[in-house]
């Protein structure tokens, strides 16, 4: 399987999958069945706009416009991101 992300793919958490605000430890986690990844700021930002709706391409002019930042930049570290988390099924393409 591909887990890299297309301009037109609309990534979205798959069921059981949400954020959570961890309150012992302060900052965001994404539980999963059985497991959890601690975000940084980086990722929640990111994954704040996963909502299976916007593009993949959208989701990145948004954090480009929103941290003026370069696109390419952000569009390389965007799909690092969230080829990384698709691969571990932590994250799907809406159909």
């Amino acid at each position: 399987m591909n887990v890299a992300l297309a301009a037109t793919d609309r990534p979205v958490l798959p069921r059981g999958v949400r954020l959570h605000e961890d309150r012992v430890r302060g900052g965001m986690v994404l539980l999963g069945p059985e497991k959890a990844v601690a975000l940084d700021a980086i990722g929640t930002a990111i994954l704040s706009r996963v909502d299976g709706k916007t593009s993949f391409s959208g989701l990145v002019h948004d954090l480009s416009v929103t941290y003026n930042a370069p696109i390419t930049q952000i569009e390389g570290d965007v799909q690092a991101f969230l080829a990384g988390l698709r691969a571990r099924m932590f994250l799907d393409v809406a159909p």
